[in-house]
């Protein structure tokens, strides 16, 4: 039988990017839903091998019907034990059903574009050769209760917590792994405006950045959902006698 995603996006427009590829060339099925416009999540998940939440515009704090039904569908999973990933808006909204806070930055500072990474701990393995990755977010999250902190920014930089699990088979990540180059121009294209806040990148460094990091990033992404679904992703290291 064909293994199956849930997965949840926050507009009408969202697309699943380099994700959904991924999960094509794995030939693993990605079903939509979208409860921040009125869509009801499945009742039943046991026809869903997997559940990723990804990014979105609105506050992981706002009190809409749909993300409050979201935290309740993440509080729910985290009980399965089976593969969910949290991207951006999705590793926030888990952070909370964690116990964990999420915040704008003190000084209303935003990573858009490109930024360093830095792994750690069992991160090192999950991330290895991963040292740039794409952001867009003016929120960020404190490390929640249960978890294990995986990546963090370079020193000094705006927001520390970059990646956690929880258990072996929960993911979170501040960045965007879906994204590929028709993805960033559609979002350069609807939000370019937000360039101008600060610790924004420039557009010229998102496309050269692009042109350095994205072919690495869709690789790492392909390798790392395949160990996901599999329940292979934070597998302790085996001894060796």
């Amino acid at each position: 039988m064909n293994r199956r995603v849930l997965g949840i996006v926050h507009q009408a427009h969202s697309s699943p990017g380099q994700v959904g590829i991924a999960l094509k060339q794995l030939g693993i099925g990605l079903h939509l839903r979208r409860p921040v416009l009125g869509q009801r999540v499945p009742r039943d998940l046991g026809h869903y091998d997997g559940l990723i939440v990804f990014g979105g515009p609105m506050s992981a704090n706002d009190p809409l019907p749909g993300l409050l039904a979201e935290l309740r569908l993440i509080e729910r999973w985290l009980h399965t034990d089976r593969p969910l990933w949290g991207i951006c808006l999705g590793a926030q909204l888990m952070t909370r059903v964690l116990g964990g806070s999420v915040a704008s930055h003190p000084d209303a500072r935003v990573e858009i574009g490109w930024y360093p990474l830095c792994p750690l701990g069992a991160g090192q393995s999950l991330f290895r050769g991963l040292g740039h990755v794409y952001q867009w977010h003016r929120e960020g999250f404190t490390l929640p209760r249960g978890a294990h902190r995986l990546a963090s920014a370079p020193v000094g930089a705006d927001f520390h917590e970059q990646a956690f699990s929880v258990g072996r088979t929960a993911l979170g990540t501040q960045f965007h792994p879906e994204m590929h180059p028709r993805l960033m121009r559609r979002w350069l294209g609807r939000a370019g405006h937000m360039l101008e806040l600060p610790g924004a990148r420039p557009e010229d460094e998102h496309l050269q950045g692009n042109r350095r990091y994205y072919a690495k990033q869709a690789r790492w992404l392909r390798d790392t959902l395949a160990q996901w679904i599999d329940r292979r992703l934070l597998e302790p290291p085996r001894k060796v006698c």
